[in-house]
């Protein structure tokens, strides 16, 4: 079989090798009954192959930008791949078509029609892809006729592989570009009346139950490029559920015998439905059988003629958050537990597997690469609707917001589940226990409860670690699978959790009646500051006081700056003034180790296996404050503290039954100042087990690599737990498994999680209620009240986390292990959070105006603009644009959201 030139006949989807994404998959649709797809044939990437590699001057060229890619940093390497890039197309435009190609295009011709017109499209290996779709990376030729024009088509379609934008895109999804070929695909034209795109999932909520359908006039390419505003047509159930007709004032047409023009639209048919109902759900029915054979949701081109709907493209949609899978028939709900967690990061299925594991009473599912919360019962029962929305309220009100807006829908709570509850009194942290222990509590302020529980916990995973410290294999999957049922009831030990209760409990008692009595709002947040007790914030100040030893070395100052992660401690140890400098990131490695961005998933890199990260913060914190400012920073909040105690004391007590008033306001105090900072020590006593069982399962790792059951040890991070435990009993994994789930992990992580989603797929978005807020400000939640100006600095990971004093730190989310950077930072926004997430009880503590649940924060806002935070009301403003980052250029949400 020639195997330079295919026809679409002899192409199916199992080619892609040889014909492209875009070729393999116009052969598979060439093949379903009821499609009809013009006829074309695809060049080869052999064709492609022969031209690259005996073309003079070509491989050195490749090679050459390969090495450009693996640097690719900043405007210098732009220019680079730029240069580059302008050379391989024009020495590929210079180079002659092999004589065999041409040959076999002509042949093809001569049995299509030679005298037809036919459109020149690039078919890349790496395009269309279920994980990435490169759409639009390569050039389309239209209306092309005659064999030179093909030819010449074809060759530019070659040289396309390395315009700027394609070769960039490579670049950021980690693709060689010598191992991505090129096929082209022609294709027979058809001139159609209108032409246009077909998702069949709605790409805006995700929902696949909706197609969605854009049409214009004439060719497609004016409604693929963006030329003219569409119409839109949605249908769901074989019903035209929505309609928006645009004004579609210009249309491309082929022009004369080649290329194709702009022509206006008579005025008489620019806001006329460019296509009837009729042909909408012809249309979205053929979309839907053409999805059923994929098996996944499609991105289509379609056109029509008088003959009928001819489909000229199809490609996986890639940008969908995948969907649950559901049995029972029922619409289920799902709101994400990871942002109530402050980890909206992927996580990978070892850490997942553990998590829910470790909570087998918790509906908890993985989607996406992150746990979701099933919540269909709860929202079924009108009791457990209440509970929910009640406490989503305080916790994520855009959570809150977006299941009213489910819930009010017409017949949508006849269509979940019914079942047993997942938020009910008597489980979890709402047991008997629990509340008996809060009423005995909340009429007691004895700080020592704080640390005799702190106490238990330290002696409670000193055990932990002796008993696991001699197994192995199965013997050492099963005590962990028993210490994990010991951790879930230490986290929810009624005891513990009820100091954390009577410490929030007495903060919203304070805000609510300060407020009514004296009209001020956030009080508890300045009688938050400097409590005793708080793991968290400590963690923050403890790394000044490594700070002050690193800064009495310069040398050790000037290595953090460009540290090696993989010998970071005995670099250090090496230096003047190593061995101080090391024993104090020891001792604090010691006592925070464990923690880590995204630390729920215990396969999350901790600062123990990477103590390098801490660099940013540690320089950041040498540049902020002067030696010995660990004292004098807790010495300050507490004197903020103690006078506004002061303060509002005497302010009740001049009002009517005063010295009654603030009698109460003074015990709540002690109660919040004596228990608010063990708010933060749960999660803390979480994340100590995980080290601890983290260091033996990669123990365990290292031993199966020895065997030779894998090849790298974090291989184990992509098995469950179940998966390891075979594993380990048979020294043999599924390696292109395990492959195949470490592409998903980079897909999920290009994904942003939606707080809402339903079993279709479809993702609820809400925003905040309107009122308050300055005209152009962002709204968020008020999460740590005072009022700041600053410069922003927009970072998504602690590696970026190097402060000035003037900066407010703008980031996705934050968990316990930004801490040490909350120290150098004069106030915070994040994307994620609520009132009681960790950053907000942070930037209490520290007295740092923050603003949580900005959506969209990191994009709305630039890395150096000016901005003001406004915690009070729960708004932040840009007050100028940074001068480097200033741009014509609107500022827009994601396209996601």
């Amino acid at each position: 079989m020639n195997t330079l030139v295919l026809g679409f006949r002899d192409i199916d989807a199992s080619m892609t090798p040889l014909v492209g994404g875009k070729g393999a998959n116009l052969g598979e649709l060439s093949r379903i009954r009821g499609v009809l797809v013009p006829d074309g044939f695809c060049v080869t990437t052999e064709a492609y192959r022969h031209v690259v590699t005996r073309t003079p001057g070509l491989p050195e060229l490749l090679d050459r930008l390969t090495r450009i890619g693996l640097g690719a940093r900043g405007e210098d390497a732009t220019r680079a791949i730029a240069e580059a890039g302008g050379e391989i197309r024009r020495t590929i435009e210079a180079a002659p078509i092999p004589a065999a190609v041409a040959e076999a295009v002509g042949g093809e011709l001569a049995k299509l029609g030679a005298d037809q017109a036919y459109a020149v499209r690039s078919s890349a290996t790496a395009e269309d892809l279920a994980s990435a779709s490169f759409a639009g990376q390569q050039d389309t030729y239209l209306n092309l006729v005659g064999r030179e024009a093909l030819l010449d088509g074809i060759r530019r379609c070659w040289a396309s592989l390395f315009t700027d934008r394609a070769v960039t895109y490579r670049i950021q999804n980690g693709f060689d570009h010598r191992d991505v070929l090129l096929a082209v695909v022609v294709q027979r034209m058809v001139f159609p009346r209108t032409a246009g795109v077909m998702f069949t999932a709605d790409p805006i909520t995700s929902d696949r139950r909706t197609v969605s359908i854009d049409a214009g006039y004439g060719l497609g390419e004016a409604v693929v490029s963006g030329l003219v505003t569409a119409d839109n047509y949605k249908v769901r159930d074989d019903r035209i559920v929505d309609k928006t007709i645009s004004t579609k004032k210009l249309a491309i047409y082929p022009d004369g015998d080649q290329g194709v023009i702009e022509t206006e639209v008579t005025p008489d048919r620019q806001d006329r439905q460019a296509l009837t109902d009729r042909q909408i759900l012809d249309l979205a029915g053929v979309g839907k059988r053409i999805e059923a054979h994929y098996g996944n949701p499609q991105d289509t081109e379609w056109c029509m003629d008088e003959r009928g709907i001819f489909i000229v493209q199809s490609r996986p949609i890639t940008t969908l958050y995948p969907v649950p899978t559901v049995t029972d028939g029922h619409v289920h709900v799902y709101i994400s537990f990871s942002h109530q967690q402050m980890m909206t990061d992927a996580m990978k299925p070892l850490g997942l597997s553990f998590f829910q594991r470790g909570f087998p009473d918790v509906p908890l599912v993985a989607i996406g690469g992150r746990l979701y919360l099933d919540v269909s019962t709860d929202l079924r029962s009108a009791v457990g609707r209440k509970v929910l929305l009640a406490s989503m309220k305080s916790v994520d009100p855009l959570i809150h917001n977006a299941l009213e807006r489910l819930v009010s829908r017409d017949g949508f709570i006849a269509s979940l589940p019914r079942g047993k509850r997942a938020l009910r009194l008597g489980t979890g942290y709402f047991s008997w226990s629990f509340l008996k222990h809060l009423m005995r509590l909340s009429r007691s302020d004895d700080a020592s409860l704080v640390p005799q529980a702190m106490a238990e916990n330290d002696a409670a995973v000193g055990e932990l670690r002796r008993r696991l410290a001699g197994l192995t294999g199965e013997a050492l999957l099963t005590r962990i699978e028993h210490e994990q049922r010991l951790i879930q009831q230490a986290i929810y030990d009624a005891h513990s959790m009820s100091i954390v209760y009577v410490g929030i409990l007495a903060s919203r008692w304070i805000d609510k009646h300060v407020e009514k009595w004296l009209g001020e709002k956030g009080t508890a947040n300045t009688l938050s500051m400097s409590v005793d007790h708080n793991i968290t914030s400590e963690m923050g100040l403890d790394l000044v006081d490594v700070a002050d030893v690193v800064r009495r070395h310069p040398e050790v100052v000037d290595y953090l700056r460009e540290p090696d992660p993989r010998t970071f401690l005995d670099d250090l140890a090496r230096l003047p003034g190593g061995d101080e400098t090391t024993s104090a990131v020891q001792r604090y490695l010691d006592r925070y180790g464990m923690r880590c961005p995204g630390e729920i998933d215990i396969t999350r890199p901790r600062f123990a296996e990477n103590p390098s990260a801490l660099t940013p913060m540690i320089l950041a914190d040498i540049r902020t404050y002067e030696p010995g400012a660990r004292a004098e920073l807790f010495a300050r909040g507490l004197r903020t503290a103690r006078d506004k105690e002061q303060d509002i004391l005497a302010r009740l007590e001049r009002l009517p039954g005063g010295r009654r008033k603030a009698k109460r306001t003074k015990r709540k105090i002690a109660q919040l100042r004596a228990f608010i900072g063990y708010r933060e020590y749960p999660k803390y006593m979480l994340v100590q087990r995980y080290w601890v069982i983290k260091q033996a399962l990669l123990r365990e790792a290292e031993r199966l690599q020895g065997r030779g059951a894998i090849r790298d040890v974090e291989d184990v991070f992509y098995l469950s737990f179940d998966e390891l435990r075979d594993a380990i009993r048979t020294g043999r994994v599924d390696e292109p498994e395990i492959t195949r789930r470490r592409q998903d992990h980079v897909g999920y992580a290009r994904l942003t999680p939606p707080r809402v989603m339903t079993s279709d797929g479809e993702e609820i978005f809400a925003e905040y209620e309107a009122g308050g807020v300055p005209e152009g400000a962002l709204k968020g939640l008020p999460a740590s009240s005072g009022i700041v100006e600053g410069r922003a600095r927009v970072v998504t990971s602690l590696d970026e986390a190097n402060f000035g004093d003037d900066d407010i730190l703008v980031t996705t989310y934050t968990d316990p292990s930004w801490t040490p950077a909350f120290v150098s930072v004069k106030g915070l926004v994040t994307e994620v959070g609520g009132m009681m997430t960790h950053g907000s009880v942070v930037a209490r503590e520290y007295g740092l105006p923050a603003v949580v649940g900005v959506q969209n924060a990191t994009t709305l806002i630039r890395d150096g603009d000016r901005v003001r935070v406004n915690g009070n009301d729960g708004w932040v403003r840009v007050l100028n644009a940074s001068p480097a980052q200033a741009s014509d250029q609107p500022r827009t949400s994601r396209e996601s959201e």
